[in-house]
């Protein structure tokens, strides 16, 4: 997936624009109302939808694979805010616990393993009563169905391209227990024009502290 990535971005470089999402917009409202301060981004991308916590007030750190993505960050959008380099898969990458957790996406590009692992980690570095948002695809995309089918709802799309489309069922299966409390349905701009349907899953993290133990890593400055 990393290469992935960086030949997507090096090709692409700002291929969605430097607008956040309406699921940011939506992500950075809701935590605002929550007294959220500080927010991880795992796929942070070159950080279109950093900006919009940021201009809450609310302080970002970011984890990214694409060290093209994280240069367009810096460049293109001039973030200077704390950067991981490296994989999702390699979470945690420091000790900290966020009042915020929000993923764009992402999640429905990992296997089942993979996304379980993803959600856990995320779950972890919640603070007590903090919150995170998963912006997922829902089976009602028009490209749901399409690619060879590697299994219930997971399809490649192309090379190096899997995803996995999530409906209510399956919100439930994967986010009941890390303290899910609602999901809903929006609609996302995409490049070219139109609309692709997102399901924005809202999880809490209960009141019971949890050790977050980091790995050796590389923070981008």
């Amino acid at each position: 997936m990393a290469e992935f990535w960086e030949t997507a971005f090096a090709e692409k470089q700002l291929m969605w624009g430097v607008e956040p999402t309406a699921s940011a917009i939506f992500a950075s409202d809701y935590f605002a109302r929550m007294g959220v301060k500080d927010v991880l981004i795992p796929g942070l991308g070159y950080g279109r939808n950093a900006t919009v916590f940021l201009d809450h007030s609310m302080s970002v750190t970011g984890i990214e694979i694409s060290d093209t993505a994280i240069a367009l960050a810096r460049s293109q959008l001039g973030l200077q805010i704390p950067i991981y380099h490296g994989s999702v898969a390699g979470m945690p990458y420091d000790s900290r616990q966020y009042d915020g957790v929000f993923c764009y996406g992402l999640i429905y590009l990992l296997d089942t393993d993979g996304r379980a692992k993803l959600i856990q980690d995320c779950y972890r570095q919640l603070a007590p009563g903090g919150h995170m948002i998963f912006t997922v695809i829902s089976k009602k995309a028009p490209m749901y169905g399409q690619g060879a089918r590697l299994g219930d709802d997971w399809y490649e799309r192309g090379p190096g391209l899997q995803m996995f489309f999530y409906d209510a069922a399956s919100v439930e299966r994967e986010f009941a227990a890390h303290g899910l409390i609602e999901f809903s349905e929006i609609n996302e701009l995409m490049p070219g024009g139109g609309t692709f349907p997102f399901i924005n899953v809202i999880c809490k993290r209960g009141d019971q502290p949890q050790r977050v133990s980091p790995r050796n890593v590389l923070l981008v400055s």
